[in-house]
């Protein structure tokens, strides 16, 4: 008698590449998967899928100035929300270097490059360079050529990366997934879902996520009543 081989956990990371919490969510969640195949090692790795939730959907599509973004959200306050997102950074191993930013992108043809990624392994590489560029390296995420580059570099082909900067129905198809997760009710990012129907919201702590994947895999094993 053959036994079926267990599906893996999925997590759905809605998130923007230009979102902080974001990046350093992302570090978060690399750790909870160390230490989820560490307490379940006959488990199958969890299957993470990412998903846009722009911060700026309304930013024009060239960008403003990063000085006149920071002024118009927090005013006096930018420095002081800065330093502490700093700080969170350095303690999961990112160097943010926001002093280099000067421009605040609008994200959408990032993210429908993310969407035109073939696989979640690629998918993984191309956010992670992403947010590297961004907040690392302070690289124009406005410039198709940079974007361009930074894709073909985290493995997507030629069309892939065709597809997601020009093809206007793949930047629908962006709002539509968006649009129906705001309706849900989701209004910040990094926003976790694990196997469809357990949601996490904000960087959690790795523990936090990991409880959270432990309650799915639980609830994935138990007989439903019918």
């Amino acid at each position: 008698m053959s036994i079926a081989p267990h599906l893996p956990l999925t997590i759905d990371v809605l998130s923007d590449v230009v979102c902080p919490w974001c990046f350093i969510g992302k570090r978060r969640l690399e750790s909870a998967l160390e230490l989820f195949q560490t307490a379940y090692p006959l488990e199958p790795a969890p299957l993470v899928r990412w998903s846009a939730f722009q911060l700026n959907p309304d930013l024009p599509l060239a960008g403003i100035e990063r000085a006149q973004y920071l002024s118009t959200k927090f005013g006096d306050r930018a420095p002081s929300v800065y330093e502490r997102v700093s700080a969170v950074g350095q303690s999961v191993g990112i160097d943010f270097r926001f002093d280099l930013i000067e421009r605040q992108p609008n994200t959408l043809l990032a993210h429908s490059l993310i969407a035109q990624a073939p696989s979640p392994h690629v998918q993984s590489v191309l956010v992670e360079a992403l947010f590297r560029a961004y907040f690392l390296e302070a690289r124009d995420l406005t410039d198709q050529s940079v974007l361009f580059s930074i894709a073909q570099g985290a493995g997507l082909a030629e069309q892939e990366i065709h597809e997601g900067l020009q093809n206007v129905q793949a930047h629908h198809a962006v709002l539509e997934k968006e649009r129906a997760a705001r309706e849900l009710g989701i209004n910040g990012v990094p926003f976790y879902i694990i196997n469809s129907q357990l949601g996490v919201s904000g960087a959690q702590e790795p523990e936090t996520l990991l409880e959270a994947m432990k309650e799915a895999l639980s609830e994935s094993k138990t007989p439903s009543a019918s």
